[in-house]
């Protein structure tokens, strides 16, 4: 076998949907043996099964990857993928830290494997192509939400220093306390209703402030994402050209085929 055509049959492979499909089931069995491991009598009873199973699945990936990397025209070619860079850096990682003393570390790029699936998954990596494309767009939004959160800081650490100040003691733990506010998590009991009996303009601060936050600005970020998933899935979806141009294409090949077999004749 020449090397162009081994090149040849590793790139088969790697886009062969059973293989894709395989190295995501692999990618799920890692995580779930991940899980098991924080359970310390399962860890402790199946120590060296959990390892070598750990090892294989290692291996696995680093022949998965070498698959791609000669299957892929060249090396450049497969590194402009950034999703390809991304896998080679956490499996090379994992066996980098195979047996070395970071113990932590290596747990965390062995559960940062998972990740893998949003590369291995096209509608996954679609959604978060998506995601990364609403980052420029979200700048406005952030300056307009760091403004807010710094002026209700202020008034609020004026307002109920004296009051409350395991909430409101300082600026920086009053922006603690609107953070946990915005995420609506016991805003009401815990830190509204023990001020509120003290002074009535807490009402009109934390209300005020639920309305703008919670339900003005945090959806300006939902709908600068969602217009970008649609508009990453428009730009996704073959247009009436690109199908007519793909049609006549299928045609010449058609023709040169009947021509091709005419000459044989």
């Amino acid at each position: 076998m020449t090397l162009k055509a081994f090149q040849n049959k590793c790139a088969a492979i790697a886009e062969n949907k059973t293989f894709t499909n395989i190295i995501i089931g692999l990618i799920l069995l890692n995580a779930i043996i991940v899980g098991l491991e924080t359970y310390p009598v399962i860890n402790q009873r199946y120590t060296d099964y959990l390892y070598w199973a750990d090892v294989v699945l290692l291996s696995i990936f680093t022949i998965e990857i070498i698959i791609r990397i000669i299957g892929s025209s060249s090396l450049v070619h497969f590194f402009k993928n950034p999703w390809n860079i991304f896998d080679f850096v956490i499996v090379t990682a994992s066996i980098l830290f195979v047996g070395s003393n970071y113990v932590i570390v290596l747990r965390i790029f062995r559960i940062l494997r998972v990740l893998r699936a949003i590369s291995i998954i096209p509608s996954l990596r679609k959604m978060v192509n998506a995601l990364l494309l609403t980052i420029p767009s979200m700048g406005n939004i952030m300056i307009l939400l760091a403004i807010f959160f710094y002026m209700y800081a202020v008034i609020g650490t004026m307002l109920f220093q004296s009051i409350a100040p395991d909430h409101f003691g300082s600026l920086h733990r009053t922006l603690l306390t609107l953070f946990q506010i915005l995420t609506l998590d016991s805003w009401a009991t815990g830190v509204m209703y023990p001020i509120l009996e003290e002074t009535r303009i807490a009402l009109i601060y934390f209300l005020s402030f639920i309305l703008i936050g919670a339900f003005v600005i945090v959806n300006l970020f939902v709908g600068v994402i969602v217009n970008n998933v649609e508009e990453a899935n428009r730009e996704n979806q073959p247009t009436p050209t690109d199908l007519k141009l793909e049609a006549m294409e299928n045609e010449l090949k058609e023709i040169k085929a009947l021509l091709k077999e005419r000459d044989t004749k």
